[in-house]
Formats: C-alpha cells, structure tokens, sequence
C-alpha cells in the first residue's frame, strides 16, 4: 500500500512573524554596501572599478542560486533548505564583518548572496501552510517587511559605520539573522517534500553560467588597466569566450537546462532580454554614480557627503521603487504593458541626461535617482509580466529565467562600465575622478535607453484586463 503523505501543519502568526523578521534582517545585510560604498573604497582603497566589483557579487550569486534553491527546496522541503541557505548567509555576513581586505570581502559577498533565495522559499513555506487567502495576506506582509529591512539597512549602514565602524555596519544585521533563523527554525513546522523531476539540477550549465559572469566581471574591471596589463585582459577575454561557448553547448542538449537558450528564438521572449538588459545598465549607472557622486568633495564639484547622508539621500528612491511594482501592474491591465514599458523607457532616459546636465545641487541628485528607479520598477515589472503571459503556462518558468538572467548581467555590465568609466577618468595622482567622467557615464546610459525605444515599437501591447 502507498502511504497518503500528511496534510502540511497550519502555521500561526507567531510563524509568520518569525519569516517577516527574518525578511527585515536579510533585507537590511542586502542593503549595506550601496550608501557605504565611497567609505568602503577609501577605508580598503579601492579603485571606482573594484568598488564596482563589490557592490553586484551578491546580485551574481543570488542569481544563481535562486533556481537552484527552487528545485531543492521542492525535493527536500523549503524548511530545509531555507535553514541551510541562511546558514551560509550568517557565514558571509560574519566573513564581511571581519574582512580585513577587498578579496575576503567579495568572499562574504558571495556567500551573503545565497540570501536571494531565501524569499521565494519563505513564499513557498506560506503557501503550503496556509489556506490561498491567508497566504497571499502573508506573502504580502513578509514581502513588505523584506522591502522595508532594505530602507532600514540604507538609513542606518551609514550611521553605524561612521559612529563605530564598518566591521559592525555587517554585524550587527548578520546577528539579526541568525536570531531570526533561530526562530524561523523553532516556530515554522517541517514541511513534506513534493514531487521532485526526473532532471535534477544543471549542475555543469551552474558552473559555465558562474564562470562566465565572474569572468566578464573581471574583465570589466580591468579594463581601464589594460595600457599596463594587455596580456591579463587577453587572457581573461580568452577565458571568457571559452565559458560562453561551453556553457551554449552545455544549455543546448540538457535536458532541463537552466536557462533554455532555445526559448530566445522566441520574438516575445528576446525582446523582453534586449529591453531588460538595457534598462538595467540604465539603472544601475545611476545606482552606482549618484553616490558616488554625493561623496565627492564640495571643494571639488560634488557635496562631501558621508555615508550617512548619503543613506537619507538615497531613501526617496528605495520609496519610489517599492511603489513601482504595484503602479506597474494598474498600469499593464488598463493600457498593457507596452504602454508602461514606453513610459518608464522615457522616464528613464530623461532622467539620466537630465542628471548629466544638471548636478549641482543635492536635490537634482535625489529626483533623478528617484525618477529613475520608479522607472526601473515600472518596466521589469511590467517585462516580466509580459514575457510570462506570451509563452505557454508550462515555458513561464523557463522564459522568466532568461529575464532574471539578463536583469543580473545587465545591473553588473552598467555597473562595472561605470566603474571603469570613472577609473579612466580619475587623472594621475588623484583620488577624484574628473566631472566629466561622470557626465559620460550619464550621457552613455541614457543614450543606450532611449535607443531601446526601437525595440519597444515592436512589441505586442500586451493583455489589458
């Protein structure tokens, strides 16, 4: 006789609490580094293009590992695997509180990363524990709190690595998230494995994907370097083309790919990449050059601020980007998505050549930035939705991968050119870069999103409801 596995344990709010503190914690060790960032590199001395580097490993590995944690957390129970992941998660984040250098930071970067996993596995955990009303009232609330530990790590990162140091600005949330974990682990019932497939995991398609992102990281990274290391650039270009070949061959015969490259013969399907790709340069160029920039000095041209201010200054747009999402979704069903794309494409790069022109003044700095990440929220939202009602209901996981794929290359290649952008431009002998680096770096990404306008024309408007 087969055995009937048991219901799943209705959870409490006592459950439910203990995955909105753990959402906080993690949101806030996500959020650390990006107003830090300009201490960081004068602390570690760090050039633009390493500090670069810093801030987009933990966006590299959660990318990662988010499918991966997925498929485990399906054959094994989401418990299971949430524990295990927030275990390497307090690990990186101890690593990052006692790094004493650039390279053992990336270290615990890396493994701060597998944090991005964690979300949807505290959704699965709700919605295996709780009737379909409740669960989305909790995925909401657990959601929420994630987006609010974000607000709460860029307001008090600042603060706390000022006041005492930068080793705490990574403690102090890391010990949150072990006192939620611990709490997770003792309140959240174990829950039954489900089906798993026949596949396992694209374990060889896993390692290709890793060695190329880092690889192109690096290459980025030294690039502005390469009139003193021609030989290390080739070699890392040649390794480069070597992975992307690899891992082509690799996803084009497995039998549950990680990402099917097959699907972006799809119209819909490439589209979507191309618009998301550029979106997230543009994004990420004013994500990494507006703070930046608030730390130039006011002898200079910039504002001299700390990371302190630079944390309140950055507050508006971590506002506008946690509004996006639902504004997004209103929009896509009155005027489909094509309309909402077209908005915040033009946001976007009248935003960007507008910060280009006019910096002068701290408030130029946070509308820009605020303008641009409502209209960042505004298109991936509405890219996602789009690529995922234009396939087959079985393809939605297989076409929203490739999205998130190039949403993470696209926020690490603005970033990493930006990085380079500014180290070109700082002259010999000086900490600061030139204004006109950053006037570049604005001009290029918004140049880059306005084109993207071609490709939106072609585009289906996609389902009003």
């Amino acid at each position: 006789m087969t055995a009937t596995p048991a219901s799943p344990v209705r959870i409490g709010k006592a459950a439910v609490g203990a995955l909105g503190m753990l959402a906080v914690a993690t949101g806030a060790l996500e959020s650390v580094v990006t107003p830090t960032l300009p201490l960081l590199q004068r602390e570690l001395d760090m050039s633009p293009a390493e500090g670069a580097l810093l801030s987009i490993m933990l966006l590299i590995t959660g990318a990662l590992v988010t499918p991966v944690a997925g498929k485990f957390g399906d054959r094994y129970g989401g418990k299971r695997v949430l524990i295990r992941l927030m275990v390497v998660v307090s690990a990186g984040g101890l690593v990052s509180a006692l790094a004493p250098n650039l390279p053992v930071l990336l270290l615990g970067q890396v493994l701060q990363g597998a944090m991005v996993g964690a979300l949807p596995l505290s959704f699965i955990l709700v919605r295996k524990h709780l009737p379909a009303g409740e669960s989305k009232v909790a995925i909401g609330v657990v959601s929420g709190l994630f987006v609010g530990g974000g607000m709460a790590g860029t307001l008090s990162a600042g603060p706390v690595a000022e006041g005492l140091s930068r080793h705490w600005m990574f403690a102090l949330p890391t010990i949150a998230v072990i006192g939620a974990t611990m709490l997770v682990n003792g309140l959240m019932p174990h829950d039954p494995p489900g089906r798993s497939d026949d596949t396992g995991v694209d374990w060889p398609g896993l390692v290709l994907l890793s060695g190329t992102l880092v690889t192109l990281m690096l290459a980025l990274a030294l690039a502005p370097d390469i009139g003193s290391q021609p030989l290390v650039l080739g070699a890392l270009i040649v390794v480069l083309a070597a992975f992307v070949t690899g891992w082509t061959a690799v996803e084009r015969r497995a039998a549950s790919p990680m990402v099917d490259l097959r699907m972006l013969a799809r119209p819909a399907v490439w589209k979507s990449c191309v618009l998301t790709f550029v979106i997230c340069v543009g994004t990420s160029v004013a994500v990494y050059l507006v703070p930046q920039l608030f730390a130039v000095s006011a002898g200079e041209y910039g504002f001299g601020a700390g990371a302190t201010e630079i944390g309140f200054f950055l507050l508006p747009g971590a506002v506008a980007a946690s509004l996006a999402g639902p504004i997004s979704g209103i929009g896509a069903r009155r005027f489909g998505s094509r309309a909402v794309v077209t908005t915040g494409i033009v946001i976007m790069a009248a935003a960007l050549i507008a910060l280009a022109a006019v910096h002068t003044e701290v408030w130029h700095l946070i509308i820009g930035k605020m303008m641009i990440a409502l209209a960042n929220g505004l298109c991936v939202t509405a890219m996602v939705t789009s690529t995922a009602t234009s396939v087959d209901q079985s393809d939605t996981g297989i076409a929203t991968s490739l999205v998130l794929v190039t949403r993470v290359i696209g926020f690490a290649v603005g970033v990493q050119v930006s990085g380079a952008i500014l180290t070109a431009g700082t002259p010999s002998g000086s900490d600061v870069p030139a204004e006109s680096a950053f006037v570049t770096g604005f001009v290029i990404a918004g140049a880059v999103t306005a084109l993207s306008l071609l490709v939106v024309r072609t585009m289906s408007k996609g389902v009003k409801e």
